[in-house]
């Protein structure tokens, strides 16, 4: 039931922006409309209160010029050069939209590729005729460095977002990086999450019989099965993934971190917001002084590695060892 209500509730929203746009462009026609004479018009049924809130909404929202003419029981605009394309996407909002477009790069080889690109089209389609865009990409002088873009199997993004919205096992094959042979599994899809171009499911394996996080790409022949499951009620994404450091490599539990930055990294680092709950302060010698609290050790760590020993790891012990571990590992190998 709270699935077919979702749908229907996504449903009334674009038939709702669509009756907005077919009664400003009565308007604007000239043809004087009210809720009887677009009923007729369209073969709609919305009641006389409902369309007055839809006018409501062109004054208020869109600065609107629109009056009510007793002589023609209807409502026109006082000034005819009025048009709702011209004021859908200001100049600060059609700026937005060119920095947008640039990240369906991350959605490439998934459904959702043509599903972001139509809806760019358009909000590209609103534009009044004054402005030229290129569809491609709108602003040519942003550019985006994106991350390494995964592939996958045909089918496998589409069955695996399909039984995650509706609670069904998967049945896949599966390997895992280390491995070079695909293993039959059972997987319940509980969260899909991409970070940083890379797509992972977090569920629960039958096969360990704990929540696993699968990397989409080293699925194949993805089936869904008629199984139906329940996500337990003590679940928590929190627990298992963080937002700011990442998904792969849960440490199992939280840990503050402590790191300090050095000196000539100080504006960089400041100027940056690292994580939702981040303590950062400048130290008297200059140096930067940041906390948070995680459970991604191992992406914490290759994040402090990144500024190639412009970042020390103060606290845990557990972060300090591995990046001494690590580091060993690569002096090693040099």
């Amino acid at each position: 039931m709270a699935q077919k209500k979702k749908v229907v509730t996504e449903r009334n929203a674009t038939h709702m922006l669509r009756y907005l746009f077919q009664i400003e462009q009565s308007i604007r026609n000239g043809e004087y409309p009210n809720a009887n004479k677009l009923n007729e018009k369209l073969r709609t049924d919305f009641s006389r209160s409902t369309f007055g809130r839809y006018i409501d909404i062109l004054k208020t929202e869109y600065d609107a010029p629109i009056e009510f003419d007793f002589r023609k029981n209807g409502y026109y605009y006082t000034d005819s050069t009025f048009s709702l394309n011209q004021v859908m996407l200001k100049e600060g909002e059609l700026l937005t939209l060119s920095t947008i477009l640039p990240l369906m790069e991350q959605y490439k080889n998934t459904p959702m590729e043509k599903s972001f690109r139509d809806l760019m089209n358009k909000l590209i389609q609103m534009l009044p005729d004054s402005i030229t865009v290129d569809s491609a990409l709108i602003n040519n002088e942003v550019h985006f460095i994106s991350d390494p873009i995964t592939t996958f199997e045909d089918g496998v993004f589409e069955n695996v977002l399909k039984a995650t919205k509706l609670h069904q096992t998967l049945n896949m094959e599966y390997k895992t990086a280390r491995d070079s042979n695909y293993q039959s599994r059972l997987f319940d899809p509980y969260h899909i999450i991409c970070q940083k171009g890379s797509w992972y499911l977090l569920g629960y394996s039958h096969h360990s019989q704990a929540i696993r996080l699968y990397a989409m790409p080293r699925m194949r022949n993805c089936i869904i099965t008629k199984d139906k499951f329940s996500i337990p009620k003590d679940f928590k994404l929190e627990d298992h993934i963080d937002v700011q450091m990442g998904a792969w490599g849960n440490s199992g539990e939280q840990f503050k971190v402590e790191i300090e930055f050095v000196k000539s990294l100080k504006t960089y680092v400041m100027e940056r917001t690292w994580h939702k709950d981040q303590v950062i302060r400048e130290n008297p010698d200059g140096t930067v002084y940041l906390s948070f609290e995680t459970n991604q050790l191992n992406q914490t760590a290759s994040w402090i590695m990144s500024f190639t020993g412009g970042a020390k790891a103060l606290n845990p012990p557990e972060l300090r060892e591995q990046i001494k571990e690590a580091a060993q590992r690569i002096l090693g190998e040099l």
